[in-house]
Formats: C-alpha cells, sequence, structure tokens
C-alpha cells in the first residue's frame, strides 16, 4: 500500500467548508504580507521627506534601499527559523508568524528616526517569512488534489493583491482628506496590524495537518481523527508511518528540483519587486503619473488582477508547467517592449506595455514560484526546510533589487534597467522548462515523490 493511498479520503473530497476555513484563516495573513511589503513602496516618498532625505542627500539611495528592504532581509531569516521549526507542529507556530506583523506593525507609527523603522520593519520581515512558510504548507496539506492550485492561487497570490489596493486606496484616502504627509505613512504602515490580529485566534484554533500527524510526528490515532474531522469517514492505519528519511537522503534524490524551485522565486522576485518597491516612486513618473498610489491602484485592477484570475481559472486544468513558462515569457517580452519602446510611444502606451509584464506574472510565475511549487515539490518531512529555502531565496532577490534597482535606475538609465530584467526573465523560463515536474491534480505524496522513496523499508 502507497503513502498517498492513506491519503486518499483527503484528497477526494469535495470541496468543503473546512478548506473554506482555512482559505480566510491563511489568507488574511497572506493579505498582510502583501501590504506590509507593499505599503512601503506607495509611501517612501512621504517617509524620506519626513526625515529630512532628499535625492540632494548624499545618502538619498541608501535609505531608500535600506527602508524598502528591511522587512525582506528580515523574512529570510524568519523562512529559515520557521521552516525548521514547523516540524515540530505546523499548528503550533500558527499565529506567532501574525502576531509579529502585528507587533511590527504597530511599532513603525512611533518611529523617530529613518534607522528605528529599519529595524521594526525587518522585526515585521520576521513574521512576514514565517507567513510563507507555514500558510502555502498548511492550505497544501488541508487542501484537496483538484482543487489544492487554484486554493493557494486564491489564498495566497490573490490575498497579496487585495493587500496592494488596500495600502493605495487608504493612502489616497488619507491624502484626499488632506491629512499631513508625516501622519498618512504612519497610518498606512500601521494599518497592516489590522488584518494581522484578525486571525491570531483563529490560526491558534486551525486543526493540525493530517500529514504532519502521520508522516511527521507518528501519531496513527491523531491522523485517524483529524480524516474522520476533515473527511467524514474512517481510515485504516495499522501500524506507525513514521518518516525516518532524513533531509540528505530526500536532497540526495530530489536536490535538483528543490534548487530549481529556490532558483525560480529568486529570479522571479528580482523582477517582481523592482515594480512592487519602486513602482509608485520611479516607474510611475516615467509614464506621466504623479501620484504612487493612483500608478499602484492602475496596475492592481487592470492587469494583476486579472492575471490572478487566469491563474485561477486555469493552475488545474492546463498545469503549473506551462503557466510557468508562458508566463516568465509573456513578462519577459512585456519588459523588453517598455525598455526598447517606451520613448517612442505615448505615456499610456508605455504604461499599458509595462502593465502587461505584471499580467503575465500573475498568470503563473508569481503564484506558482510563491505558493505551490515548494510545497508540492517536497515531501511531508522536508516540506517546510523546501519552503523555507524557497522563500529565502525569493526575498534574498527581492532585497537584491531593493539595493541594485535604484542604482541602475539611476546611473544606466530606465532602458538598460528594464532590458536586463527582461534577460532575467528569459533565463527562468528556460529554467522551468528543464527543471521543474508538472504536479497538477496529483497528491502531494505523489507530485513530491514521497511514494517512491517511502517504501517498506524506509518507514517504521
Amino acid at each position: 500500500m502507497k503513502i498517498s493511498d492513506y491519503f486518499k479520503p483527503l484528497d477526494q473530497r469535495n470541496f468543503d467548508v473546512w478548506q473554506l476555513k482555512s482559505l480566510f484563516t491563511t489568507g488574511m495573513g497572506v493579505l498582510t504580507d502583501g501590504y506590509d511589503l507593499s505599503s512601503i513602496g506607495i509611501v517612501l516618498v512621504f517617509v524620506l521627506s519626513t526625515f529630512g532625505i532628499t535625492k540632494k542627500s548624499p545618502d538619498y539611495t541608501l535609505w531608500q534601499s535600506l527602508i524598502t528592504g528591511s522587512a525582506l532581509i528580515g523574512s529570510v531569516i524568519g523562512a529559515i527559523i520557521f521552516g525548521m521549526l514547523a516540524n515540530k507542529g505546523r499548528k503550533k507556530f500558527y499565529g506567532v508568524d501574525v502576531l509579529l506583523m502585528t507587533i511590527g506593525a504597530v511599532l513603525e507609527a512611533f518611529v523617530t528616526t529613518p534607522l528605528e523603522l529599519v529595524l521594526v520593519r525587518a522585526l515585521l520581515g520576521l513574521g512576514v517569512g514565517a507567513d510563507y512558510v507555514l500558510s502555502p504548507t498548511i492550505m497544501a496539506e488541508h487542501s484537496n488534489a483538484k482543487d489544492r492550485g487554484k486554493l493557494l492561487v486564491l489564498g495566497v497570490a490573490m490575498m497579496s493583491v487585495f493587500g496592494f489596493i488596500i495600502a493605495a486606496i487608504l493612502t489616497l484616502g488619507l491624502e484626499v482628506a488632506s491629512v499631513p504627509q508625516n501622519l498618512v505613512w504612519r497610518i498606512v504602515l500601521a494599518a497592516g496590524a489590522i488584518p494581522a490580529a484578525s486571525v491570531i485566534y483563529l490560526r491558534r484554533k486551525i486543526p493540525e495537518t493530517p500529514r504532519y500527524l502521520l508522516r511527521i510526528k507518528g501519531d496513527t490515532q491523531g491522523f485517524k481523527n483529524e480524516v474522520k474531522l476533515l473527511a467524514k469517514t474512517d481510515v485504516q492505519v495499522n501500524e506507525s508511518l513514521k518518516d525516518i528519511n532524513t533531509f540528505s537522503e530526500y536532497f540526495t534524490k530530489f536536490g535538483k528540483i528543490f534548487v530549481v524551485a529556490a532558483l525560480l522565486w529568486f529570479l522571479q522576485d528580482i523582477v517582481a519587486y523592482s515594480g512592487t518597491l519602486f513602482g509608485p516612486s520611479l516607474i510611475a513618473k516615467s509614464v506621466g503619473i504623479n501620484n504612487g498610489a493612483i500608478f499602484s491602484l492602475i496596475i492592481d485592477l487592470a492587469f494583476v488582477i486579472p492575471g490572478g484570475i487566469v491563474a485561477i481559472l486555469t493552475i488545474d486544468k492546463v498545469g503549473r508547467k506551462p503557466l510557468l513558462i508562458l508566463g516568465f515569457i509573456g513578462v519577459a517580452v512585456a519588459l523588453l517592449m517598455f525598455a526598447t519602446l517606451k520613448a517612442v510611444v505615448p505615456p499610456t502606451v508605455a504604461l499599458v506595455m509595462y502593465g502587461m509584464n505584471d499580467f503575465f506574472r500573475k498568470s503563473g510565475p508569481s503564484p506558482i514560484t510563491i505558493g505551490i511549487l515548494g510545497v508540492e515539490v517536497a515531501p511531508t518531512k522536508v516540506r517546510t526546510i523546501v519552503q523555507a529555502m524557497a522563500v529565502a531565496a525569493g526575498r534574498s532577490g527581492a532585497a537584491l533589487t531593493s539595493f541594485v534597482f535604484p542604482y541602475f535606475f539611476h546611473i544606466y538609465g530606465e532602458s538598460f534597467t528594464f532590458g536586463f530584467l527582461s534577460g532575467v526573465t528569459f533565463i527562468a523560463a528556460a529554467l522551468a522548462y528543464f527543471g521543474i515536474p508538472e504536479t497538477k491534480n496529483k497528491p502531494l505524496e505523489v507530485s513530491s515523490g514521497e511514494d517512491v522513496v517511502s517504501t517498506k523499508e524506509s518507514v517504521k
């Protein structure tokens, strides 16, 4: 009997209230992640102005990078820490992530120096990194096989977009109300505490995942109880199925796929965060939009959300690999057109060319690299560790962008910068083609190869 057979009642059940509850509980945390990481880009100009940092300041670019990148650096550390801790219990640490985000967001309102803001955002980043490990893992391990893709797209990728939109609308509302800029950014950043705090209790009460109970903890009775609760059926388990394989054994067999999954997120975030962090302050002005919040709303409503809808409708039908490859190619072409044609086309056309990069990114590369690959290609025992590797790689790419993009933009110019990003994305498309297996509609034990490894000789 294969390991995946024990999970058939979970994988074959229809979409139900438990999956809906998991979607909300995990999704609100991811919404906060998106809010926290995008809001700083929207209010960055206000922040710098408050602390007297202008374009004429010798350390202008440095502070620009530190303020936008500190949460990303924190998220690398948070992902690594909680990726390892999660093997002591998925549920055990679920809620700590949003608590850290809540504390960090509130403290942002009271900082008095740019250095304090950098440190507080690093603390907030610890929670963001933890959440990007725990939320996709818990959602995937609670989902059925045929709906897992769309649930992860909606719960991880799309909820972050809603965070982007809320941040932009709140900023615009405060500006319309003539709130002083010094208060606008403090209110906007601190408001990230609201969605995070709203799910602390729910996360502490969410059921432990059956896969953790059976394969990591070795709790046969607990597994039976959870399957009964979630799938409304009894399952027979007459022996311990605790996984005794080590990370090194799994890495020997599947290490190439693990590394490719991490590299794809790294490359994706290099490109994505050039827009998330600097779109409202740098790119917006280059297409004739002087208000960063308005630019963000246009991009999100006209391009990002339609791209996400395409992903939701096709991810479990077309598959992960085609959407990943085609999406990367679309992003690369859009950025190349923006780099080469922007100077000779009207600003509106330039905006559309740039926006199409976000459309193609959200239709495949973003949701698949962030919320799907790491959890679907890794066996249960190493799933959070592999996802942590991917998160750390991705956020390292984003942090790299926070430091490199402003220098590229100011020193080498816009055309060179976006031509470079286009080249990075073409490399990602090739890497996806050669290095990633298709995982659609497969039980996690099949998509990850856990079934193959977990023979009678490797379990006890």
